[in-house]
């Protein structure tokens, strides 16, 4: 079978090279677009291995090519050009305005249906599992199920005993294959964004953390700073009161904690602050277990090697800007102040 398969291409081939007229003419109408109307693009999918001549019968079976005969010469045809006739997997949108050629290249480059996604610096996994819930690609729970699977084989520069990736996942604009949209997909590609661009930062520099730390203070300096000239006091801030021992007493770490966001209509409580957790930086001296967010690389830059400063407390006006105190007694009264 595959025999006469082949001789009868080779055949037809030959036709085609002695230029007869009734052969030509066929050759030409059967790679033509199948209309020239403006119409709706066809979605088709093509499962990973499928066979060439399996492709040509689905674009047939979809209205998109004239004839499969037509499709296997084409293919024939690139083989005697010594040109690739490997065609990709992926779901394309393809035309009835379209010819033969041009579907098949667009199958052989892989122009697959492509979708874009954006994650804000800041964004938490679960805000992330959210927004990926939101755009269809699949579940919140699948989502963080696949966040604490930690990859050590592909990505050994992770830090040793994290429970998840908060804060590993670089925030960013990523454009997939629609067809890719898997958490496991988005999550290899978002590491290898951090791999990219934040951990070049760590390597060229002699910071006093070590990965996890520098990330988890950095985490904390991306949801205190609104303003980015405060970014390195901040984290100057905080690094000088982890050396001297004190609580961060960082609003955010507690919101984290408890899986909640204080807003100026609803602040955090005094009972919500008194809360034990793990995270509670009010109760709990050092850095918090993990990173609280994804930082950007601003906030990395800003908490890699933190500037030296007097300053031990600052509190937020509602301008996203910052009153920085020396003193206990100076941070009340700019707390006065403020609340007035």
């Amino acid at each position: 079978m595959l025999k006469k398969t082949f001789y009868g291409l080779f055949s037809f081939m030959v036709l085609l090279s002695a230029g007869g007229a009734g052969t030509w003419l066929w050759w030409k109408s059967a790679i033509a677009p199948i209309s020239s109307n403006p119409s709706q693009p066809i979605t088709i999918t093509i499962p990973s291995g499928t066979a060439a001549q399996i492709i040509g019968q689905q674009l047939e079976a979809e209205g998109l090519i004239r004839s499969e005969l037509a499709w296997k010469i084409w293919l024939y045809r690139l083989k005697l050009q010594e040109e690739t006739s490997q065609l990709q997997a992926g779901t394309y949108q393809l035309s009835k305005q379209s010819s033969l050629p041009e579907i098949g290249n667009k199958i052989r480059r892989g122009e697959t249906i492509q979708t874009r996604f954006t994650i804000p610096e800041g964004w938490t996994q679960r805000e992330m599992a959210d927004y990926f819930q939101e755009l269809g690609y699949f579940s919140r729970s699948d989502f963080l199920a696949a966040t604490r699977k930690i990859d050590r084989t592909q990505f050994s520069w992770l830090p040793d005993n994290l429970p998840h990736l908060e804060g590993f996942l670089y925030p960013d604009t990523y454009q997939i294959p629609r067809d890719r949209a898997t958490p496991e997909f988005i999550i290899e590609l978002m590491l290898n964004q951090f791999a990219k661009v934040a951990l070049p930062l760590y390597e060229t520099q002699n910071s006093p953390y070590t990965l996890q730390e520098w990330v988890t203070l950095a985490s904390l300096v991306e949801k205190e700073a609104v303003v980015a000239e405060e970014r390195s006091r901040i984290a100057a801030v905080f690094a000088k009161r982890l050396e001297k021992g004190m609580r961060l007493a960082a609003d955010p770490t507690v919101e984290y904690g408890l899986n909640i966001e204080q807003t100026e209509e609803t602040p955090l409580t005094l009972k919500q602050v008194n809360t034990p957790s793990p995270y509670n930086t009010y109760l709990n001296s050092g850095l918090p277990p993990t990173p609280i967010a994804s930082p950007g690389k601003p906030a990395l830059e800003a908490s890699l090697n933190p500037p030296e400063t007097e300053y031990l407390f600052f509190v937020a006006r509602y301008d996203g800007t910052h009153v920085f105190s020396k003193t206990f007694a100076e941070h009340q009264a700019a707390q006065q102040r403020i609340q007035k």
